[in-house]
């Protein structure tokens, strides 16, 4: 069976990346596989440049295909922060708590509270880049934390139509419209593909 390996270190953004790839014919690693290799220095300009770096790594550490991604938050009213610096908006060991009471507390008294995700989903081999996707939600940034479900700034933002933050949704509700979850359909035909040929 062909081997897949997931460039991330992260618990809920590899349960949630293993939600999106089951049913494919493929057997699944992540960093946590492999201890000995060191984190990427995420230091590019943007998510696009980040997700490279890091499913090039990945595949060049490790002889596997690999697939990276990475993801922002850019919100209208903070001139696209905090974008490519999303999960370490509230500083370099921040928890997710803190990145959104950050997010929260500069929109205090806003009333353009319009924002998006926009992920980049990478798959690299390790002689190079093979695809490259992306992910947009469009939505608004709620006045205060709602929901229990999900991770980093799940709480607080609300995808169009609105109404209802993604913390509020089930795994599989949010798998079926998330920005990660579209980068992810995007990028899959390639995946797909590669695995049959081999």
């Amino acid at each position: 069976m062909k081997k897949l390996l997931i460039a991330s270190r992260n618990p809920d953004k590899l349960l949630e990346l293993r939600e999106l790839l089951h049913g494919l014919e493929v057997e699944l690693f992540s960093l946590l596989d492999f201890p000995e290799l060191p984190p990427t220095d995420e230091d590019q300009p943007g998510i696009r440049e980040n997700a490279a770096k890091k499913a090039l790594e990945a595949a060049r550490g490790t002889g596997l295909l690999s697939l990276a991604d990475d993801t922002g938050l850019f919100i209208e009213a903070l001139d696209g922060q905090p974008g490519v610096h999303s999960a370490r908006f509230a500083g370099e060991h921040c928890s997710y708590k803190d990145n959104r009471d950050k997010a929260l507390r500069l929109l205090l008294g806003e009333s353009n509270r319009r924002a998006h995700f926009k992920t980049c989903a990478v798959l690299a081999a390790p002689d190079g880049v093979v695809a490259i996707s992306e992910g947009i939600v469009s939505g608004v940034m709620s006045h205060e934390e709602k929901g229990e479900n999900g991770f980093g700034y799940d709480n607080i933002f609300e995808p169009d139509p609105g109404g209802r933050s993604y913390a509020q949704m089930s795994d599989a509700e949010k798998n079926s419209l998330s920005h990660r979850a579209r980068a992810l359909q995007a990028i899959l035909p390639t995946l797909k593909e590669i695995i049959e040929i081999e």
